[in-house]
């Protein structure tokens, strides 16, 4: 309800024909305000009728005693009473009301798990501008898509370490995950299996109803001192279901630039068998994707496989405000019917 109209909530207030007021209703029946458009030409079709066929008396009167006077137009109020009547009463059956809807919107969450490698192959520049940032910019946007899941990051080269702690924060884990840079670990390698033991350990004690891995790589386990199997058995034992995806392209593929900026081209080969390995123990699925548009891809898929069912109740309070109009027009009827027994009607006419 407006603010204006519950300090004057009063038939009587000329607040009811303000265009706010008007504008703010929703209407029961809005095909009888049609019918408001249709009264000037009632009031049109009636003057000509009694033009037409009323009874008339000729009056021989000479030209100067015919004066016109600002006082005749007096002689329109009851049309014009009648007019504001029938409107008022089309408005009152089109039923105007205000309505206060409040949902509730609740999902038992999802806890998701990010962890993503930041060895140097991950500079890599077959994605743009390399696998890294491209691999950045899309978890961002999975981030951004999601609604009350509690959501963790995990890094991973030589070494993994937990990033951010499982959060409904997004914006701080947006924050986060800009600043992911190479320099965050200082030992070399892919400790595929450190990161999915990491990713357990955050995960081992939530009573989510799901909990998920994502797991983005490059290359083949190189360091690190868990079997990224042994760490997959004992993820799937605490009921972490695991994505794995590699990025990158086999063959030779651009790293670095030489000292005329041209790019060094360098060999690349991928071993698949560990990561489909992991994602089939994990009741996942594997991805490989070549390039940016292949990996939104894939996160937008894993985004429809791992939605929430999101619960909805709704309270709608209604208010009808017609007996503020008929009010009105039941007011202004009885002033025309006044006017009918005052000078004001043309008695000759009538």
């Amino acid at each position: 309800m407006d603010k204006e109209i519950q300090a004057t909530d009063v038939w009587y207030s000329i607040e009811w024909f303000s265009p706010s007021t008007i504008q703010s209703f929703s209407w029961e029946r809005p095909l009888f305000l049609y019918g408001i458009a249709a009264i000037p030409l009632l009031i049109l079709l009636r003057w000509l009728w009694r033009y037409k066929f009323n009874q008339k008396l000729p009056v021989a009167l000479a030209q100067r005693d015919l004066k016109t006077s600002a006082l005749n137009l007096v002689r329109l109020i009851p049309d014009i009473l009648m007019m504001l009547v029938l409107t008022l009463l089309l408005i009152a059956l089109a039923r105007p009301q205000k309505t206060n809807e409040k949902v509730e919107q609740w999902t038992e969450g999802i806890d998701i798990m990010i962890a993503v490698d930041i060895s140097q192959s991950m500079q890599i520049s077959d994605f743009e501008p390399n696998r890294l940032e491209a691999a950045k910019n899309v978890a961002a946007d999975f981030i951004e898509g999601r609604l009350q899941d509690r959501i963790g990051l995990v890094v991973f080269s030589g070494d993994a370490f937990s990033l951010a702690p499982l959060t409904t924060d997004y914006n701080l884990l947006k924050a986060y995950i800009s600043e992911i840079d190479f320099s965050m670990i200082d030992n070399r390698g892919t400790a595929i299996g450190s990161a999915l033991g990491v990713v357990t350990n955050r995960m081992r004690e939530a009573n989510s109803k799901s909990k998920v891995c994502i797991l983005l790589s490059d290359g083949d386990n190189t360091a690190g001192n868990i079997d990224p199997i042994t760490a997959a058995e004992l993820a799937a034992a605490f009921g972490i279901k695991i994505y794995t995806i590699i990025v990158g392209k086999e063959g030779m593929v651009p790293y670095g630039k030489d000292f005329f900026g041209r790019p060094n081209m360098i060999d690349n080969t991928v071993d698949e068998s560990t990561m489909r390995k992991i994602a089939e123990i994990g009741g996942g699925e594997f991805f490989r994707v070549s390039d940016n548009r292949a990996l939104e891809q894939v996160f937008d898929k894993i985004d429809q496989y791992e939605k929430a069912e999101i619960k909805e109740t709704r309270f709608k309070d209604t208010a009808d405000y017609y007996q503020h109009y008929l009010t009105w027009g039941i007011v202004l009827l009885l002033l025309w019917l006044f006017t009918k027994s005052t000078f004001i009607s043309n008695v000759l006419q009538d």
